[in-house]
C-alpha cells in the first residue's frame, strides 16, 4: 500500500541518489587505490579485497535484503540500506589498516546492496506504466554518470585532500537522503512471505562464493581453493533452487521464470553487462598501455563510451514507452555489438585513437538503449506486489553478468594476446572486443522472445 502523496519528482531524485551513491562508491574507489597501498604498505594483492569485498557483499545479500524490504516496507529497507551504508563510510574513512577497511566495506556492501534494488522498485510501484521507461532511462542515466564522474572525482579528492576523504564526503549526503527518504518516498509493500533462515544463509553462501571465485580467477596464479570454492558454492546455489522448486513461499519464486519476458530479459540483462564490464576491464589498459595515455587521459578517452549513458539513456527511456521494450532493447544490443564489433576490426597497434571514437559512441548509445528497456521489460512482467523481488533477481543477473563476463573476456584476451608487448596487448585487445560483441549479439535471441505488447 502507498501511504504518501507521489510527487514524480522528489520520487525520481531520491531513489537515483540511492543508486548513483552505490555505483560511485565501486568506482571511486579505484583511483585512490594506490594512495591505500602506500598508505598501509601493503601488495596489490591485497588491496583488490578492498575493492572485491564491496561488490561480493552486494552480490551475496541483495536477495535477503530485498526479501526483507518486500515483507516490511521498500521505503523502510530503503533507508536503512542508507543508513548501513554511511555508517559504513564511516569505519572505511577511520581505517587505520587494510583488514579493518575490508571489514568496512563490506558493512558498506550489507547497505548498498538493498539501494539499488529498493531504489528500482520504489520507482516503478511508483509511477504509471507509461512514465516508467522514461522515469527508469533517467535513473540510469545518473548511474551513468557516477562511471563518467566516479574515477575522475576520486583522484582530484586524493590529490588535493587524501583517500579518506572519498568516504568522508559519502556522510552528509547519506544524511540527507535518509531525512529526505522519510519525508518524501511513498512506503509499499509486496508480499509479506516468511524469511527462511536456511534459503538466505544458502544464497548468500551461493552468490558470494560464485562471485569471488570468478574474480579470483583473473589472478595470474589460480589456486585449488577458489575451484573448490567455485564449485561449493555452485551444488549450494542448485540446492537453493530446488528447495524454491518445494516451497509454499519462496524467496525467488520460479514461476516468474515461466514469463518469456522475465526469462529473456534478464538472460539477456546478463549478456549485455557481460559485454559491459568485460570491455570496463580492459579498454583504460589499452588506452595506456598501447595509445600512451596517462590515466586522467585514459577517463576523457573513455568519455565517448560512458557519456551516452547520461546523454542517451533519458531519451532512450522515453522511447521504451513510445514503441516498447522488444524493439528498443533489440536495438540496443545489436548497436552495443557493432560498436565493439568495428573497435575490433579497425584498431590495431598504429592507429589512431581517433578511430575509435564513433565507434564508443555507437556502443554506448546502444548500452544507454537497451539498459532501461530491459529493466522496464522485467518489472513489468509481474505484479506489483512482486516488483521488489523482481529488481532483486534482475540485479542479480546484472552483477553475477558482470562477473562472468570479465572472467569470459580475461580468459579470452590471454588466450590470443598477453601483455608482454604492445603487438600482443592489441591482438588480446581485439580478441576481448570480439568477445563482448558476441556476448550482445547473443542478448538479441533473448530480447526478441518478449510477449507482444512489451
Amino acid at each position: 500500500m502507498i501511504n504518501k502523496k507521489i510527487n514524480p519528482t522528489w520520487i525520481l531524485t531520491l531513489t537515483s541518489l540511492g543508486f548513483f551513491m552505490s555505483m560511485m562508491d565501486s568506482m571511486i574507489v579505484t583511483t585512490a587505490s594506490t594512495a591505500i597501498k602506500n598508505d598501509f604498505q601493503i601488495s596489490v594483492g591485497t588491496l583488490q579485497w578492498a575493492l572485491n569485498a564491496y561488490n561480493i557483499t552486494i552480490a551475496a545479500v541483495l536477495l535477503v535484503g530485498v526479501a526483507l524490504g518486500e515483507k516490511i516496507g521498500r521505503r523502510k529497507i530503503y533507508n536503512i540500506g542508507i543508513l548501513t551504508f554511511t555508517i559504513g563510510s564511516i569505519l572505511c574513512a577511520l581505517s587505520n589498516n587494510i583488514s579493518f577497511l575490508i571489514v568496512a566495506r563490506i558493512i558498506q556492501g550489507v547497505g548498498a546492496s538493498v539501494m539499488t534494488p529498493m531504489s528500482m522498485a520504489i520507482l516503478t510501484n511508483s509511477l504509471p506504466v507509461t512514465e516508467r521507461g522514461k522515469a527508469l532511462g533517467i535513473w540510469g542515466g545518473i548511474g551513468g554518470l557516477a562511471l563518467i564522474v566516479g574515477p575522475s572525482l576520486g583522484g582530484l579528492i586524493v590529490a588535493k585532500l587524501a583517500w579518506q576523504w572519498i568516504f568522508w564526503i559519502n556522510v552528509p549526503i547519506g544524511i540527507i537522503a535518509i531525512f529526505l527518504s522519510h519525508k518524501m518516498l511513498p512506503e509499499s509493500t509486496g508480499n509479506s512471505d516468511k524469511i527462511n533462515p536456511l534459503d538466505s544463509i544458502l544464497i548468500i553462501v551461493a552468490l558470494a562464493g560464485i562471485i569471488f571465485s570468478l574474480s579470483e580467477m583473473n589472478s595470474p596464479k589460480l589456486n585449488i581453493s577458489t575451484i573448490v570454492i567455485g564449485i561449493v558454492s555452485i551444488f549450494v546455489g542448485v540446492w537453493f533452487v530446488l528447495r524454491q522448486k518445494k516451497e509454499n513461499s519462496p524467496m525467488v519464486p520460479l514461476n516468474y521464470f515461466q514469463s518469456t519476458t522475465f526469462t529473456g530479459g534478464n538472460i539477456a540483462t546478463f549478456l549485455l553487462y557481460a559485454a559491459m564490464y568485460g570491455v570496463v576491464f580492459f579498454l583504460p589498459q589499452f588506452l595506456q598501455v598501447v595509445d600512451g595515455a596517462n590515466s586522467l587521459q585514459a577517463g576523457l578517452k573513455i568519455l565517448p563510451w560512458t557519456g551516452t549513458l547520461f546523454i542517451v539513456t533519458p531519451f532512450a527511456g522515453k522511447a521504451v514507452d513510445q514503441f516498447g521494450t522488444k524493439l528498443i532493447a533489440t536495438l540496443g544490443l545489436i548497436l552495443q555489438g557493432t560498436g565493439y564489433l568495428f573497435i575490433m576490426l579497425f584498431v590495431n597497434q598504429q592507429s589512431s585513437y581517433a578511430i575509435m571514437v564513433i565507434p564508443l559512441i555507437i556502443a554506448g548509445a546502444g548500452l544507454s538503449m537497451a539498459g532501461p528497456a530491459l529493466q522496464k521489460a522485467v518489472l513489468g512482467s509481474v505484479d506489483p506486489t512482486s516488483l521488489g523481488k523482481a529488481s532483486g533477481i534482475y540485479n542479480v543477473f546484472r552483477l553475477l553478468g558482470g562477473a562472468v563476463g570479465t572472467t569470459i573476456t580475461v580468459i579470452v584476451f590471454y588466450k590470443f594476446g598477453s601483455t608482454v608487448s604492445a603487438q600482443q596487448f592489441t591482438s588480446g585487445f581485439r580478441s576481448a572486443m570480439l568477445c563482448a560483441a558476441i556476448f550482445s549479439f547473443l542478448g538479441i535471441l533473448f530480447s526478441m522472445q518478449f510477449k507482444k505488447g512489451h
